[in-house]
């Protein structure tokens, strides 16, 4: 250090502070060499409140099964069947009818999965999961029982015909317990008494979860400080 101050010393040297540098020559600077295949930046985002995109495959759902739960009913009222189509994203879409002729049980059940069939033949479905709670109707259908009676014969050559429309389809069993909506289906279309001229509209179900008169004491409260 001594030696390069004794060198040093032959000169004039004066420490200048270095100025600051204007923030527009830096962008002229910048602009002169610009490339010409540069795209600003945009800070702009118009989506700022969405959170995410997902992208679905067009046609995915139509790939997925639809199920089919049935029921028959028979007792000393008369005789009903009920179904209900479920699709893949579970919109519900029943079906019931009162049977006006005397049949079994298990012709009942027979009748409720037939129908059920149909109604998804009609909506061109080509997956279908069918489940029903007559263990025998859906044993003698997956071929693992015989079907000996001959009033089920004829019930079950007609489905093996129909399942031919079906690029896939199987029958589960399932318990009672689980068939709930098609077995209130099938017990109300058993007991109504209906007149053939009458149009029975399609049955819309609610779900209240408080008693009327709560709502009406909302109301109230909202007219009246003092109710």
């Amino acid at each position: 250090m001594a030696r390069w101050q004794i060198l040093l010393s032959e000169f004039d040297i004066v420490y200048v502070n270095q100025k600051a540098v204007k923030g527009s020559a830096i962008a002229d600077f910048l602009a002169s060499r610009a490339l010409e295949d540069y795209e600003p930046l945009n800070f702009d985002f118009p989506n700022e409140d969405l959170m995410c995109v997902a992208t679905t495959e067009e046609g995915a759902l139509e790939e997925l099964p639809w199920k089919l739960n049935f029921d028959g009913a028979s007792n000393v009222v008369g005789n009903g069947i009920g179904a209900v189509l479920v699709s893949p994203n579970g919109d519900h879409y029943p079906f019931t009818s009162k049977l006006d002729f005397d049949c079994t049980n298990n012709m009942a059940e027979y009748e409720a999965c037939i129908m059920g069939i149909r109604a998804a033949i009609e909506c061109k479905i080509k997956a279908l999961e069918v489940y029903g709670d007559s263990a025998l109707v859906i044993y003698q259908l997956k071929g693992a029982w015989e079907t000996r009676d001959p009033k089920l014969i004829d019930y079950r050559k007609l489905v093996l015909e129909l399942v031919k429309e079906f690029d896939d389809i199987t029958f589960c069993y399932l318990p009672r317990d689980e068939n709930q909506m098609a077995d209130a289906l099938a017990t109300l279309a058993s007991m109504i008494k209906v007149n053939k001229q009458e149009d029975v509209k399609p049955i819309q179900m609610s779900i209240y979860e408080t008693p009327p008169h709560c709502y009406n004491i909302e109301e109230d409260e909202e007219k009246d400080d003092h109710p």
